[in-house]
This record gives structure tokens, sequence and C-alpha cells, in this order.
């Protein structure tokens, strides 16, 4: 499957709350996301206007 290349922090964000991630705090330019499904499980999320590919790729891989 191919992924979307033009992706911001704060649509990321916005996709993961269907999925009960909720942004927990936030220290500079990396926020980070909480979920309580299956246990408690983090993920550090850059807070830039796109965000790489392979950052992505690797936060989606974590979360799935």
């Amino acid at each position: 499957m191919k992924i979307t290349r033009d992706v911001s922090a704060s649509q990321l964000i916005q996709a993961l709350s269907h999925l009960e991630y909720t942004v927990t705090r936030q220290r500079g330019s990396h926020i980070r996301v909480t979920t309580m499904q299956d246990g408690e499980h983090h993920e550090v999320i850059p807070n830039h206007n796109t965000i790489k590919i392979g950052t992505l790729h690797n936060i989606l891989n974590s979360i799935a």
C-alpha cells in the first residue's frame, strides 16, 4: 500500500484520534500521543508541516 507523502502532524493526530489516541504532552516540536487499548501505548510524533515518509512509515508500523 502506498503512503501519502503530504501528511502533517495535525492530520496524523486527527486520524489517530479515531483509534482512541489522545495527546498526552508536548515538548518542543515533539507531541506524544497515548492509547489505553490493549494496554498502554505511547507514540511520539514530530510537529512538522510535512512528516518525512520514513518517519511516517515507522509510526504506522509501530501502531499496527
